[in-house]
């Protein structure tokens, strides 16, 4: 587990893009130390860093096996907004 945190993010900033790709690459390179050349990635929940997360993994020099990417009548979809009452 990444803790943005310990990146220097505080706040609101823990929940950017840029946050989720300098705590995967902080996550990368310590696994590289320990000898990882091939990962399989599950990522869990919605963000705005999914995508940014994947590709600091994949820029690093991680042979990425797989990575499911949900569909989207998943169960933990947000329900539809309800109509605006006036």
């Amino acid at each position: 587990m990444v803790v943005v945190g310990r990146e220097g993010f505080k706040g609101s900033r823990k929940s950017t893009p840029f946050a989720a790709q300098l705590a995967a690459e902080d996550a990368a390179h310590k696994a590289m130390e320990h000898g990882m050349k091939s990962i399989n990635v599950f990522i869990k929940g919605p963000g705005s860093g999914r995508e940014s997360a994947l590709r600091a993994l994949a820029a690093t020099g991680f042979k990425i096996n797989s990575h499911p990417r949900p569909d989207s009548n998943s169960p933990q979809r947000l329900p539809a907004a309800k109509r605006r009452r006036v």
